[in-house]
Parts: C-alpha cells; structure tokens; sequence
C-alpha cells in the first residue's frame, strides 16, 4: 500500500513521505494533516513547536506517544509553489494545506492504517482531518470537544475517487490542531479543555 500511495502521489507537489508512529494495536489514534518540512527530515511526526503542544496534550490525558498511534490525512509534505523569479529548493518552501486530490491519493494509506489499529477512539487533529474522515462539513469552532458516534469515509477502491461509509462505527473527538495556537493563541485554552473533556471521557468508557 505504501508503494502505491506513492505513486499516486507522484504527480502532485509533495515531497518525502512519513509514516504513522506509535502503538499499533492503540485503543486511541489521532489523525492529523500532513507532516510539515521538520518531521519529514527527521521521520518523525509532530515535532518542532507543533510537537511541544502535542506533549502538552498527552501531559494533560495522562498519555504518552507511546500509548497511542499518531498519523495524517496524508503522509508527504505539500509545499508552495515558487513564484515566477523566486525559484527556491523545495527544503526551504512553505508548507501548505493539502488539496483534495491529494486526500484522495493518500486515502487508501489512511483507510489501512485505521483498519490494522482498530482504535476505540479516533481524535481528529483540526479541520482537514475532521473533514476527510467524517465527511461532515460542520465548523470545527461549532462541534470541537464532543465526542460522538459515527462510520468513517473510506475509499470505494483504488480505481475509484468516491468514498463510502465504513462498515465499523467509531467514537470521533475532533479537536484543533496543535499548530493552530500559533495563528490563533485564544485557541489555547479551547484545546485546554477539549483536553479536559477527553480524559473525563476515556476514563468513564475505561479506554487507554
């Protein structure tokens, strides 16, 4: 699978790709959007000032990376494209958001990851994955901190651009993503409290 998510990915403006970290059989995975210039350097997700808010979030579940299985919509960095006299080596373009096409080609990848874990809880990591695995287009600012029941969107086939519901239902928490506090520091005591409401509901449903 991973060779083939490679491929499809080919003709788009990703570069590297990274996979998923973490414990495999994890009762808890958190889904984020891609890996930015720094984990694909150093093969690791959500490290640099991401990281440091990620650690923040399993200091206040009581967790470590170690008790759960951390991947992303998508698992190669997307980046800018140079403006017209401004050619830079692609190390040292922006990162950016990826476009659905690019979802797409990486489906599969993401759809067999959740399949392999299995996991009892799945935490969304901002809009994008929120999105890319409910389908739902509700604002994340609306529905943030609420745990619910749903099937996820997987992908029909690998010939096909449609996904379907999954035939397993899951619990979704969809949170911000750690990045988010940079653009935005009021976030910080919103995510503070999704915390809050996280533990107190992995501990009433005895998930670790």
């Amino acid at each position: 699978m991973i060779q083939i998510c490679k491929k499809r990915m080919e003709p788009y403006a990703c570069t590297g790709f990274l996979m998923g970290a973490g414990k495999k059989d994890a009762e808890i995975m958190l889904i984020g959007e891609a890996p930015g210039r720094q984990e694909v350097i150093e093969n690791r997700p959500f490290i640099g000032k991401a990281g440091q808010v990620m650690d923040d979030y399993f200091t206040w579940l009581g967790l470590t990376r170690a008790d759960v299985y951390i991947t992303s919509v998508i698992r190669s960095r997307p980046y800018q494209k140079s403006k017209p006299g401004y050619d830079k080596p692609i190390e040292q373009r922006g990162n950016r958001t990826p476009n659905q096409a690019e979802i797409l080609a990486h489906a599969p990848l993401l759809d067999a990851q959740i399949e392999d874990v299995a996991p009892k809880v799945i935490v969304t990591l901002g809009g994008v994955a929120f999105r890319r695995v409910t389908g739902m287009k509700e604002r994340l600012t609306d529905i943030h901190g609420t745990p619910f029941q749903s099937k996820i969107l997987k992908l029909e086939s690998l010939n096909s651009n449609r996904y379907i519901p999954s035939d397993q239902t899951y619990t979704i928490f969809p949170t911000f993503h750690p990045a988010s506090i940079f653009y935005n520091q009021k976030l910080k005591a919103a995510i503070e409290d999704d915390m809050r409401k996280l533990k107190d509901y992995l501990t009433m449903s005895k998930v670790k």
